[in-house]
């Protein structure tokens, strides 16, 4: 019997399915590739690309004027696991319904997305991983 392979979309919605009903989160990397930490930190405090900062402050005293419209960065990665923090930056709907969160590597159920931006995600697989493994370094120290 001849094996179907399903669809880098198709993986990704039913890991996405998968994590919310289990509660843990997106547990499966996005990419064959090891998120680099400098690398997620240049999205997270670059206003050109993840733009994170304009909600969100954190350890990153060379930055000025972040956010304070969601939760502080700093220590993250003490209180949520990596598949925690991935299911948040993939699309934080699936924990919180009415966030202001942007889903960063979903591109359903939007919402007045221009014609230009349809079906295209804000950060590539890499970057989220990236971010991610950025994020997960952030523990209680300070960092």
């Amino acid at each position: 019997m001849p094996r179907s392979r399903m669809s880098r979309s198709a993986s990704l919605a039913l890991a996405l399915w998968a994590g919310a009903a289990s509660g843990q989160g997106l547990p499966e990397p996005l990419t064959d590739v090891p998120g680099d930490p400098a690398a997620g930190r240049e999205v997270v405090v670059t206003r050109e690309r993840g733009l994170c900062i304009l909600c969100h402050a954190g350890p990153f005293p060379e930055v000025p004027f972040t956010g304070d419209l969601a939760p502080d960065l700093t220590g993250v990665g003490a209180r949520l696991t990596v598949p925690e923090l991935r299911q948040r930056m993939v699309d934080s709907r699936v924990v919180n319904p009415a966030t202001i969160m942007p889903p960063y590597h979903a591109t359903d159920g939007l919402a007045r997305v221009g014609e230009r931006w349809q079906g295209t995600t804000i950060l590539t697989a890499q970057e989220v991983e990236d971010v991610v493994a950025y994020l997960a370094t952030l523990t209680e120290d300070g960092t």
